[in-house]
Order: structure tokens, then C-alpha cells, then sequence
């Protein structure tokens, strides 16, 4: 089983300027909660108790106002900093003491997943114990992804960043699971024209040695990605819309631990208290 996680938090955010000039994105909201509850929502619904957040030099203190060290959750959160970007991959060299022998898996702190079946699949691929998995998304405008080409087995035969040619209308969302060697691979990567070590190239070392496979959300699940402000509020919207409708919170990282029973109701209690006198203190008063 994966038991340790990372989020990539990092990065500059310049499509989003001037908002991330003082704040970094993952920390400006969708709709109720800061956009980093999101991707922390999934490790946690894929049970994964051990994560660590990699985010931009300097901005360590922004983070441990909101998410101290993940103990009111039941989880422990480290965290590391990044002194600038340099792509994907770099996340498990940054990380490489903490995944340690393990497995890992890695979701990019904007990225936002919503789905019918999403805990069973997530706990599914937290099954990995050889090669590496990339979770897919049928998109209208390949053109703007990476994408990947699966045949009847679900097997990666090709994958290509922003194609200018037809390959495949399957983009590769922010989410991955990989087997130790990940820290060595990422280690023999050399960067691109654009100076960053590309996450395509990454994979396409597990593809060449046949172990790239992929996991599809289907028809009834969403993948969001907040990259622009356009794309940052019709997530916003598309949350609003959902938690006003059927009256349960998208991300609610107290209900899920709860949940999972990695807390009790003192620690609700205590989130309460934590987060004062709001809407989403309403909502966790429901537990008790």
C-alpha cells in the first residue's frame, strides 16, 4: 500500500498575477476553504496519513497558519521548501529522505478532483507495488494537455505534451503513483529547452521499461485544474453549486478523518474553536 503522499505546492503562479504576487495560489480560495484543502482532501481520502507539502521558499509560515502539522486531522503534514521551480520531478529528489523505501504518490496543489466512485478508485491505486500510474481525463481541448494513448489493458503507449496532431483526447491530470525507483529516475533526468525537468520524461522512463499504466475518471467524476483565473472560478462555481444543492462540503478534511476514524469528536471540538465563528464551523457542528 502507498502510504506517504507529496503535494507540490510551489511554483510562481505568474498566470494568476497580480493575486499571487503575496499570497500563493493554493492558499487563495474556491469558494469556502483555501484551494490546498482540495489535493489534501484526496491523499486523505485515499487514506495516506503521512504527507508532505513541498511549497515556495518563504512561504512556509502562510502554510503552518492553516495546516500547523496535520495532528487536529489525525495525519502527520511535514513540510519543505523549494527555492525555485524546477519542474514535476524534482518534488521526489526535494522529498527524497522522506519517501525514504517507500512508495509514493504525488498530486499538484491545484488540481481539483470530484467523483461518484473517487475513494474506491483512489484506494485501488494506492495498491501499487511495481511501475508508476497516472490518472486520465477526457477532455474537448487536448491541445492544451499532455496526453496519453492507453491500449485495451489500460497501458500507456504514447504520451505527448500540448500534441499539435490528434494522438489522444485523454489529458494527464495531476495525480500520480510511483514505486521507489521514482527518486532514481528523477535523478537522471536532464531539463528542457524551458530549463525544468519535464514530468513526460519521467514517465516515459516507466514506459519504456512497460510499466506505465493509467486510471480513468469517468463520465460521472470531474477533474478541474485552477491554472487561470477563468479556470479558478468556474471551479469556485462548480463547488458552490454542489455543497449548496445537496448540503455536504467537497473537502471537508475534518469530516473525512472523522470519517476514517483518525479523530474523535474533542478534535472536531477543537477545529471549531480553531477556525471561529464561519460557515464551515457550522458545518463541522453537524458531528457532534
Amino acid at each position: 500500500m502507498i502510504k506517504k503522499g507529496i503535494i507540490l505546492a510551489g511554483g510562481k503562479g505568474t498566470r494568476m498575477s497580480p493575486l499571487t504576487k503575496a499570497v500563493n495560489k493554493q492558499l487563495l480560495p474556491i469558494y469556502d476553504k483555501p484551494l490546498i484543502f482540495y489535493p489534501l482532501s484526496i491523499l486523505m481520502l485515499a487514506k495516506i496519513k503521512d504527507i508532505l507539502i513541498i511549497v515556495n521558499k518563504g512561504q512556509l509560515n502562510q502554510y503552518k497558519k492553516i495546516l500547523p502539522n496535520g495532528k487536529n486531522l489525525g495525519i502527520k503534514i511535514s513540510y519543505l521548501e523549494q527555492d525555485k521551480p524546477r519542474g514535476l520531478p524534482d518534488a521526489f529528489v526535494i522529498g527524497e529522505k522522506f519517501i525514504g523505501k517507500e512508495n509514493v504518490a504525488m498530486i499538484l496543489g491545484d488540481n481539483f478532483f470530484y467523483g461518484q466512485n473517487l475513494t474506491s478508485k483512489l484506494l485501488n491505486n494506492t495498491k501499487l507495488k511495481k511501475g508508476a500510474k497516472v490518472v486520465l481525463y477526457k477532455v474537448q481541448k487536448p491541445e492544451s494537455f499532455g496526453v496519453a494513448k492507453i491500449n485495451k489493458k489500460n497501458q500507456i503507449i504514447s504520451i505527448k505534451e500540448k500534441p499539435k496532431k490528434f494522438l489522444s483526447d485523454l489529458a494527464i491530470t495531476g495525480l500520480y503513483f510511483f514505486d521507489n525507483n521514482v527518486v532514481k529516475y528523477s535523478k537522471k533526468l536532464k531539463p528542457s529547452k524551458r530549463g525544468e525537468v519535464e514530468i513526460v520524461d519521467l514517465l516515459n522512463f516507466y514506459k519504456s521499461k512497460k510499466q506505465l499504466s493509467a486510471d480513468l475518471i469517468g463520465r460521472g467524476g470531474a477533474w478541474l485544474d485552477t491554472g487561470s483565473i477563468e479556470d479558478f472560478y468556474k471551479t469556485s462555481a462548480f463547488v458552490s453549486a454542489i455543497e449548496n444543492r445537496q448540503g455536504f462540503k467537497i473537502a471537508c478534511l475534518e469530516e473525512i478523518a472523522l470519517n476514517n476514524r483518525w479523530i474523535s469528536k474533542k478534535n472536531i471540538r477543537d477545529s471549531i474553536s480553531f477556525y471561529g465563528n464561519c460557515d464551515y464551523s457550522k458545518y463541522l457542528s453537524k458531528f457532534l
